[in-house]
């Protein structure tokens, strides 16, 4: 039996993953200390989740080391829950406005 030699991965690529995710989480706190509001707030704080998750999922957990069909199989099924949220959020956004227009009047 033939096995692969297992991949090394440098020290110093941990390490400059670990202070980028620091460097991000700084970014999070800053949002809150600014006390920025509204669409803004909720922009940068989700912005900011996404990449520090993409982060960890890549090097921390070696999915940036796999094949593309291994990738896909586990990055297609949230992505299409989202798009399925998003376009959920956007019916009940039309559907809370048309039940607003036809019980107000115009």
């Amino acid at each position: 039996m033939d096995h692969a030699p297992a991949q090394q991965h440098s020290i110093g690529l941990y390490l400059k993953v670990w202070g980028l995710l620091f460097v991000l989480s700084t970014f999070s706190y800053l949002v809150d200390y600014f006390h920025f509001q509204g669409l803004l707030r909720w922009s940068l704080i989700l912005l900011l989740m996404a990449m520090k998750a993409g982060l960890i999922v890549a090097v921390f957990m070696h999915l940036r080391w796999e094949r593309l069909a291994l990738i896909c199989t586990i990055l297609l099924p949230p992505l299409c829950v989202l798009v399925l949220v998003g376009l959920m959020v956007a019916e009940g956004d039309y559907t809370f406005l048309m039940r607003h227009l036809f019980f107000t009047g115009p």
